[in-house]
């Protein structure tokens, strides 16, 4: 559910762009919008207004349900109120495009960052709670939420702006909004089950060497 509300901008970006003409011609929108606008330009700026909407939604019911404001939804929102406002004022999608990169460097930097401010890394301090483990495996886990932030962010960068430059630029645009949704989507869905994978290992390695331990402890009391 909480993946569902996480993507919820991204997956009605991918909607209202496949769907911006029946959009335009069946609902107010198109008397918003400039009839001389290519097709690529006026899908992409109904896209965009939409995500900026879908964005308030999903903070404004995250605050509803639990009365707080999440970090991630609020720099989501912030990028996409000003990248994609650029987008609708000039008609350029450049600037939307940049949105999934500039998110995912600055959650990159904001993990690396926690390696040097308080005694627990932004993983821990997320997980730590549910789960006991030594502090160099969640030093590896919050570098690997780090490289994983990076390499989301350089290959919507590809994407956007270096994959099939032969192609015409609706079809590289058609390329790109699908992508954001299901190729990072898919990269992020991986990872998340990599790392369940990963810290089940080291779940069942420290209840082995807990068990170990207390074993040992009774042997030494039943010697006594």
């Amino acid at each position: 559910m909480k993946l569902l509300v996480d993507f919820f901008p991204i997956i009605l970006f991918f909607i209202s762009y496949h769907q911006a003409n029946f959009l335009v011609e069946n609902t107010f929108i198109g008397a918003l919008l400039d009839p001389t606008k290519s097709e690529l330009i006026t899908a992409t700026i109904v896209a965009t207004g939409v995500a900026i909407v879908a964005s308030f939604v999903q903070v404004s019911y995250h605050w509803i349900q639990t009365r707080k404001f999440e970090k991630m939804h609020l720099f989501s929102l912030a990028l996409i109120t000003v990248l994609g406002g650029l987008t609708i004022m000039f008609g350029n999608p450049d600037f939307v495009k940049w949105k999934p990169t500039v998110l995912n460097w600055l959650f990159a930097a904001v993990f690396f960052i926690s390696f040097f401010i308080g005694e627990k890394t932004l993983v821990e301090r997320a997980m730590g709670n549910q789960i006991e483990l030594p502090a160099a495996i969640w030093n590896r886990l919050n570098i690997a939420w780090v490289v994983f932030f990076l390499i989301s962010g350089a290959a919507n960068l590809y994407v956007a702006f270096f994959y099939a430059l032969e192609l015409d630029e609706k079809t590289r645009m058609d390329t790109w909004v699908d992508f954001k949704l299901f190729g990072l989507m898919g990269l992020t869905l991986v990872f998340i089950i990599l790392q369940a994978i990963y810290l089940t290992r080291h779940i069942s390695e420290e209840d082995e060497a807990i068990e170990e331990t207390i074993e040992a402890e009774k042997h030494a009391h039943e010697d006594k």
